[in-house]
């Protein structure tokens, strides 16, 4: 892995309510007793703890993200939307754009791209999702897939500072498969291959859990993991960074 800041991202997906919270304290106890190992905790929970999550993390060095958001930062008649400004205004400073479970039920990349540019407006990082299906692994496409939606997701975006690669293969999400180690290695290369000077910071995700993990962090120049279901359970949780950062 990488020496620099290693990042954990909590995706809750469509998990959690008011009680849920109750969960992070353990979470907060045990930043607040490993303070001096170079890590960043980010936690995406569904919008409707957005807030209440920044809040009860307001004293700590844990943030909070969105999952997703609307392509269009002015406020406007789209029933059942939530904005980038919107989402920053109760706490957000992430958000997670791009996700294979939203691509599946439409998401283009030149939508995301509209999301992404949307999101740098109001002043948000970035966790932009890549991967390939299990088909297309299987084709050997994965390297051409990847190009596409890099290049379409950021077309038009120069200053790429707020961008975090999130590299997700498709078919791994949910499955307890994860790429083999060679296999992992060379698709982050070529993933970094893509930026011509300074590139991004770039996370894995795909079945990342604590069992697996002292694998994946084998693998050079991963800067941390986004993380499922795993990340629902403190205990879980807190064991991939252990096993992580230890």
């Amino acid at each position: 892995m990488t020496n620099k800041y290693i990042y954990f991202v909590a995706n809750w997906k469509m998990f959690g309510n008011l009680r849920s919270l109750n969960s992070l304290d353990k979470v907060i106890k045990f930043s607040k007793t490993n303070k001096k190992k170079k890590y960043k905790i980010i936690y995406c929970p569904p919008n409707t703890l957005i807030r209440p999550m920044s809040k009860r993390l307001k004293k700590t060095t844990i943030q909070v993200g969105a999952q997703n958001c609307h392509h269009t930062y002015e406020f406007g008649a789209y029933t059942g939307q939530v904005n980038s400004s919107m989402i920053k205004s109760v706490g957000a400073k992430y958000v997670i754009l791009g996700h294979s479970e939203n691509r599946q039920i439409g998401e283009t990349d030149n939508l995301i791209n509209l999301k992404i540019k949307s999101a740098i407006k109001s002043g948000l990082k970035i966790i932009f999702c890549i991967g390939e299906t299990l088909k297309e692994k299987r084709s050997k496409k994965t390297n051409q897939i990847l190009k596409r939606q890099i290049e379409k997701g950021l077309k038009s975006i120069k200053n790429k500072s707020k961008i975090i690669i999130a590299y997700e293969p498709v078919w791994s999400i949910g499955t307890g498969a994860i790429p083999k180690e060679a296999a992992l290695t060379q698709t982050i290369s070529f993933i970094k291959s893509r930026f011509a000077k300074k590139y991004p910071k770039i996370l894995y995700g795909g079945s990342v859990n604590n069992k697996n993990v002292e694998k994946l962090k084998k693998i050079p120049n991963i800067d941390g993991f986004l993380i499922g279901g795993a990340s629902q359970s403190s205990k879980k949780f807190i064991d991939i960074i252990q096993k992580t950062i230890i």
